[in-house]
């Protein structure tokens, strides 16, 4: 069955196919100067950007993206737009337990800062204040649902248990035993519509956009920050090399700099070390008829992911497809990104055998996506910031792969660095604090794949984790898709 519902796929990101992906802007050519310059034309560059015009019409923003708006983790996703800024409820309480509430509600003042920019620039993403749906796949799932209910309720959001008859009301699967339902702290959209969109109200305030000028180094000039590029580059990286000589292109002198590379390495070398690229893969469906629809419920649309150590992300598309990704999470040894590990069969062969599973009344359904993309991962799986150059250069990268939201916020967190503003976000302790750096080759490829084996026995055993993953646990080491 796997193999006969990808026969006819498409080895390309559905959202990308979409008809109203704008025309490729010019690179960078010259020299230009500016008062800030963002790399990155991901969520995090673009909300940087626009916040930055926002809080100061009269600045000079120039924004520079190595290949296309939105090419890379922004237009891969699964649109899954969350308010938490922690990886999730369970995380935030094992690192920040003390700040969480406050982390909380500036998560669900990010959300609505998301929803309001939305209306106000006139935004056409399908944003749909779903909420999201955990879903328990195995019996010590349960208990694990129940808790982290009754948790989100003390922190004052809006959660429900739902047993196993309640959970089949929303949704029908054999495989799913019990829910969590958040109703509002998630919201569903169309990634790569949000970038075009957020590209396109930078324009209109000014922002100069240009593509194809991936940044190969960033040097001290004068009372300011130099952005040396390459000519006319439409295939790789946004940021790269910081090695000597100009490859041609363009030069930037900017007074201050905004980096949004996130998993492409960085162009401030010490951080290199606090991120791994790892890879995620997703399929999508063709669209359901009336009749399979009926068969599964989800009347209401929630963003839905299991609770498992591999787990899978799951929703529907405003055509009415599903979009089923997640589970596998694979490094490559030495850590590059590479545009040949974005495609993966073994995996999607995968990915189709566990959804008939999880939906057998869909016998018969076909795929016609299946793509990949890379993941800026950080030990403790939700962002860091942190300056550099004498606090002309800001960064946030490591959202681990609950970017769409948590990027606007990383955003401001670099303006009010740059700024060096006392905010509440920048007086929290995730904002203060960074992770834990990764280890060198050969031993980070070690961890990372004794790590993930140890995941794959706790899912076997009940959720029980071994000595490694405690060991871990002790330490704040982390790794996660």
């Amino acid at each position: 069955m796997s193999i006969a519902s990808l026969a006819d796929v498409t080895f390309t990101p559905y959202w990308l196919e979409d008809p109203g992906r704008p025309a490729a802007r010019a690179p960078l050519t010259g020299e230009l100067t500016c008062d800030l310059a963002v790399v990155g034309g991901g969520y995090s560059g673009l909300w940087t950007a626009l916040i930055a015009k926002e809080r100061n019409p009269g600045l000079d923003v120039v924004l520079v993206e190595g290949d296309r708006i939105g090419h890379a983790a922004s237009g891969r996703n699964g649109g899954f737009c969350a308010a938490s800024l922690t990886h999730g409820l369970g995380n935030g309480l094992r690192r920040w337990p003390d700040e969480l509430g406050e982390l909380e509600r500036l998560g669900a003042e990010n959300l609505a800062a998301i929803e309001a920019s939305l209306r106000r620039y006139e935004i056409d993403c399908d944003f749909e204040r779903t909420g999201e749906l955990d879903v328990a796949t195995e019996p010590h799932h349960v208990a694990q649902l129940r808790a982290h209910a009754a948790a989100a309720r003390r922190l004052g959001a809006d959660v429900d248990f739902l047993d196993a008859d309640a959970l089949r009301g929303e949704i029908d699967s054999p495989r799913f035993l019990a829910g969590m339902w958040d109703r509002d702290g998630t919201a569903l959209l169309h990634p790569a519509r949000l970038t075009w969109g957020l590209a396109a109200a930078c324009e209109r305030l000014g922002v100069r956009v240009f593509e194809g000028s991936r940044v190969e180094r960033l040097v001290r000039e004068g009372a300011g920050v130099a952005l040396h590029t390459a000519a006319g580059n439409t295939a790789g990286n946004t940021a790269g090399k910081s090695g000597n000589g100009n490859t041609g292109g363009g030069k930037l002198v900017a007074g201050k700099v905004a980096l949004g590379t996130n998993v492409f390495p960085s162009l401030l070398r010490r951080t290199r070390a606090y991120v791994v690229p790892v890879y995620d893969y997703a399929l999508v469906t063709e669209p359901l008829t009336e009749a399979q629809r009926e068969s599964i419920g989800w009347r209401n649309r929630q963003g839905m992911s299991d609770c498992g150590n591999q787990f899978h992300y799951f929703r529907l598309t405003r055509d009415h497809r599903i979009l089923w990704g997640g589970y596998d999470a694979v490094y490559h040894f030495g850590g590059k990104v590479r545009k040949s590990y974005e495609h993966r069969p073994a995996t999607y062969g995968k990915l189709a055998e566990q959804f008939f599973l999880a939906f057998p009344q869909l016998d018969g359904l076909r795929f016609t996506h299946a793509w990949g993309g890379a993941i800026d991962t950080c030990t403790r799986f939700s962002a860091f910031f942190g300056t550099g150059h004498g606090g002309r250069v800001a960064y946030a990268a490591g959202f681990t792969g609950l970017g769409v939201g948590a990027t606007r916020f990383g955003a401001e967190v670099m303006l009010d660095l740059l700024e060096g503003a006392d905010t509440a976000r920048t007086r929290t302790r995730m904002v203060r604090e960074r992770p834990l750096p990764f280890p060198p080759e050969p031993v980070r490829w070690a961890g990372v794949q004794l790590t993930r084996q140890a995941m794959i026995s706790a899912d076997a055993n009940g959720g029980r984790r071994n000595l490694w993953l405690r060991a871990m646990d002790k330490i704040g080491f982390g790794f996660d898709s």
